[in-house]
């Protein structure tokens, strides 16, 4: 399949949900997409295509929807995952980060030893909205004394303007919604 009809298709699987979490959001459900083997394997493959210039060592992802596609991408990168995770979660020393949602605040934290000083890091995400999440996790990544290579997500909603707020940082998407 090539990369245009790949991305067809996955656009076909991806599922608007209008007032979810909260009137006058529409949200990108994934899950049709990640039913779908022809969509999921294609998902993680273009992601790869886009990341694999990064050169990562670790890709981080953050609960929990960067945990679906997140660890299969560091697969087919060669490098390993690490997960953020909300806060209380993890059992070991931990480094946290809060931000802001595009409906509320949360925060994240990281195994302070998960991601070795110097490492190269791939930021994941589904979505990339307001940029809120990918930040944070950019936070993490520095506090570890970590360099963020890039940022690659599944769909980003450009409309919101989350690319702009990760300027000047390199910033990758297999899907871009201008507006709905």
């Amino acid at each position: 399949m090539t990369e245009g009809a790949a991305q067809r298709h996955l656009r076909a699987l991806v599922r608007d949900i209008p007032g979810f979490p909260q009137p006058g959001i529409v949200f990108k459900d994934v899950t049709p997409l990640l039913a779908d083997p022809l969509g999921l394997a294609s998902a993680v493959e273009l992601l790869a295509e886009l990341a694999r210039p990064f050169e990562p060592d670790v890709v981080i992802g953050a609960e929990a929807r960067g945990f679906l596609l997140g660890p299969a991408l560091a697969c087919a990168l060669g490098c390993g995952f690490a997960l953020a995770r909300k806060p209380g979660k993890l059992p070991h020393t931990t480094v946290r980060a809060e931000y802001q949602l595009e409906y509320g605040t949360d925060a994240l934290e990281l195994h302070a030893t998960s991601i070795a000083p110097g490492a190269r890091v791939l930021v994941h995400d589904d979505v990339l909205a307001t940029g809120g999440t990918a930040l944070a996790l950019a936070e993490l990544v520095r506090a570890v004394d970590a360099q963020v290579t890039g940022f690659a997500f599944l769909i980003e909603l450009a409309f919101l303007g989350g690319a702009e707020r990760l300027a000047p940082a390199d910033v990758r998407s297999v899907l871009r919604y201008s507006g709905d």
